[in-house]
This record gives C-alpha cells, sequence and structure tokens, in this order.
C-alpha cells in the first residue's frame, strides 16, 4: 500500500499554509497578545470568512451541498497547518456543525435528513428516531438552518460545549454552542449559554476560556436543559423536532453522533498539536542554525543536536500515528494519536525553549505560544487520562475475543 500523501493533498497543504501565512501572518499572531488584549480575544470574522470561502469547513461537505467533497484525511492536513500557524478560534467545533449540517443531521436533504416540523413559535430541535438520538437544534425556526449553513461559509463561529464540564473557548465571539451529551448533539444560541458561564483567565492569551454549568442534553422528544449555577431555576429552550431517519445510514458509531463527534474533534485536535509540534521543531533548528556561542552556530554542539533529534522524532512518530487514524478512524488509533500528537506539542515546545536559552523565555519571543496553545489542546475533547483509558479498554476487548 502507498502511504504517502498525493499531489492534491500536497497542493492542499501548500495552499492552506499560503493562505495563513498572507493572511495570519506572525504581526496578526502578535496582536493578538501585545497590547491588544481586548480584540486579541475576538475570533476575526473577516478571516473566519476567508478560511469559509476557501473551504476549511466544507472540506467534507459533499460537492452537491456547496462543499469541497473530501474526508477526514483532508480535513486533518488543513487542520494541521492551522496548528502551525498557531490560528485561534473554535475551527473543531464549526467544523464539525459545518459536517453536520450537510451530512442531513441539523437541516433538510435526503433521506438521512428528515424534514423540518414546526412545533409551537419558537426555537428548533433535532430529535432522532429511536435510543441513539441525534441531537437537537435549538434556536428560533428558519434562523437556526441559516446559523449552521452560515458555519459551512465561515460566517457563523460555532464553539463546543461537552456535557463533561471542559472549558468553552471563544463563547464570547461564538453565534451558536455545539453541546454534546451522552447521546444526543445540540446547537444552541451562544447567549443561552453565556447568561451562565463565568469568564476565567486562560493560560493562552489568545484562547479565552469560560466555565460553564453542567449542560444536561434532553431526552427523546423533551426541551434540552442546563442546570442553573447556584441553585437557580434551570433554563429551558424550546422544542422544533426533525426526524432522522435513516440515522445508520451515515456512518455514525453503535455508540452514538455524540462520541462520533468527540473522536473527530479529538482527531481534529490532535492534528493542530502536530502542526505545532513540527513548526517548534523548525524554530529550533532555525534557532540552532543562527545562534552563535564561542564562535560556532550552537548546533554543532551534541547537547543541542540530542535536544532537536528528540523533538524531530516525537513529531514524526506523532504525524505518522495521526495519519493513519484519519483513514482508519478506530477510536483506539485516534486515542493513541490525541496521546502522542499531546506529547509531542507540549514536549516539542519545552525542548524549543531550551534551544533558544535565555531569550526563549521573554515575551518578545514566539516560542512560550506554542507551549501555552498545546497546554490548552492537551486537555481539550481527549486528554491524556481519558485516551489511555481507550487504549485500555481496546487492549481487554482484543485479550477478551482472544481468549
Amino acid at each position: 500500500m502507498d502511504f504517502q500523501l498525493t499531489d492534491d493533498q500536497r497542493a492542499l497543504k501548500a495552499g492552506m499554509r499560503e493562505l495563513l501565512e498572507r493572511r495570519f501572518p506572525r504581526s496578526r499572531l502578535r496582536a493578538a497578545v501585545d497590547g491588544e488584549a481586548e480584540r486579541g480575544a475576538e475570533v476575526d470574522r473577516e478571516l473566519w470568512r476567508e478560511l469559509g470561502a476557501a473551504g476549511l469547513f466544507a472540506l467534507r461537505v459533499p460537492e452537491s451541498a456547496g462543499g469541497v467533497g473530501l474526508g477526514l484525511p483532508e480535513a486533518v492536513l488543513a487542520f494541521e497547518e492551522a496548528g502551525r500557524a498557531l490560528l485561534p478560534g473554535p475551527l473543531a467545533a464549526t467544523e464539525l456543525t459545518a459536517h453536520l449540517s450537510a451530512a442531513g443531521w441539523l437541516a433538510g436533504g435526503g433521506p438521512a435528513a428528515g424534514r423540518w416540523v414546526a412545533e409551537g413559535s419558537a426555537a428548533g430541535a433535532l430529535v432522532a428516531d429511536g435510543d441513539a438520538a441525534a441531537g437537537w437544534l435549538a434556536d428560533g425556526g428558519s434562523a437556526a438552518g441559516a446559523l449552521v449553513a452560515g458555519a459551512v461559509r465561515g460566517e457563523a463561529v460555532v464553539t463546543a460545549l461537552d456535557q463533561g464540564g471542559a472549558l468553552v473557548e471563544h463563547l464570547a465571539s461564538a453565534d451558536a454552542v455545539l453541546a454534546l451529551g451522552s447521546t444526543a448533539v445540540e446547537v444552541i444560541p451562544a447567549g443561552a449559554v453565556a447568561r451562565s458561564a463565568e469568564s476565567i483567565r486562560s493560560v493562552d492569551p489568545a484562547t479565552p476560556l469560560h466555565r460553564t454549568a453542567p449542560y444536561r442534553t434532553a431526552p427523546h422528544g423533551a426541551a434540552p436543559q442546563r442546570e442553573a449555577p447556584h441553585g437557580a431555576a434551570p433554563q429551558r429552550v424550546g422544542p422544533q423536532r426533525t426526524s432522522v431517519a435513516g440515522a445508520a445510514t451515515t456512518g455514525v458509531a453503535a455508540s452514538g453522533p455524540a462520541d462520533r463527534l468527540r473522536r473527530e474533534a479529538a482527531l481534529l485536535t490532535a492534528a493542530q498539536q502536530l502542526g505545532s509540534a513540527s513548526r517548534t521543531v523548525e524554530l529550533a533548528v532555525e534557532h540552532a542554525k543562527r545562534r552563535t556561542q564561542f564562535g560556532r552556530p550552537i548546533g554543532a554542539f551534541q547537547a543541542v543536536q540530542h535536544l532537536c533529534a528528540g523533538m524531530l522524532v516525537r513529531a514524526e512518530s506523532a504525524r505518522s500515528v495521526v495519519y493513519a487514524a484519519a483513514v482508519t478512524e478506530e477510536p483506539g488509533d485516534i486515542a493513541a494519536a490525541k496521546l502522542l500528537a499531546d506529547e509531542a506539542a507540549v514536549r516539542n515546545a519545552r525542548d524549543c525553549l531550551q534551544v533558544h536559552g535565555g531569550m526563549g523565555f521573554t515575551w518578545e519571543a514566539d516560542v512560550h505560544l506554542h507551549l501555552k496553545r498545546a497546554w490548552v489542546r492537551a486537555g481539550q475533547w481527549q486528554c491524556a487520562a481519558e485516551a489511555e483509558e481507550e487504549l485500555a479498554a481496546g487492549l481487554l476487548s482484543t485479550v477478551g475475543a482472544c481468549l
């Protein structure tokens, strides 16, 4: 088998890198953290729309629905470049929402999409037929479909909220929130979440975070419900239903669409970590060639060479696993990809700091931004403990099948 990237895939990576170098250069990254805190915390809407026009959020949307018609491997390649550039914003949540809408989960079209059925005077919900609920779209009538369609074109920013209580990124800039429950998937207005959210200090100055009250997806046919903080009455969002007949044809795993979305989000996040890990290798090698000590480039010293070699090994090891997981889409492969990519991003950034010496720890250097973003991503979607548990469960099931 040929595991090399195709010419089209290489062209996709090159095009994405060129776009980001042109529209999100180092000066724009520094503006997000230097003296423009309030502005830097906001998603750049103009850039977001340009990313949508370039097809970043529509990579997995069929051509018949106005998308690019590619697959998860191509999305991983594009997100790798986004991670390399430290592009801020809820990229994974917006891409997942765009893909859901095109797949028929959130809006009409095709047998798997079902149909919109007005119920009441406001708000929408997408409720699956059967026990494996597909989710709810909590918003108002036609505005809901427009908002989700806007995610495909980059006109809407969608962040994510996991039922497990993970922090929500870029909530103040978001138009909607993709909420994942045990089995259900909801898209709710960002304002409904922001009312009970608390802004917290983020280690990454370009990734604002909010802590929210635990969100519980509603049972079949009921309105979604949020646990209000401090004993306040829960807030309810009225439903508008859409049937998802034939949901099995969309390729959803038996564990349900929410778990599938979590795995895809973990893989896309791992791809961003991979991009960051690769970029810190480049930064370390460039500095080792340029910086001189005792009349020689510091890259001539064995200690520095070992650091750079170890960084390269971690990045390339993570790359092979991330790319493989994008092809297989197996839970165990995705867990391994997230685990290795997180380790590569964090440890490479730390070693890159060491190669830079004292200047690496200064605010003026860019290396610390990679480390801080890697820390944030390592806690998103699937942390190390969760990935290890996934891998352990897979091993136990394999052993049990062999006995």
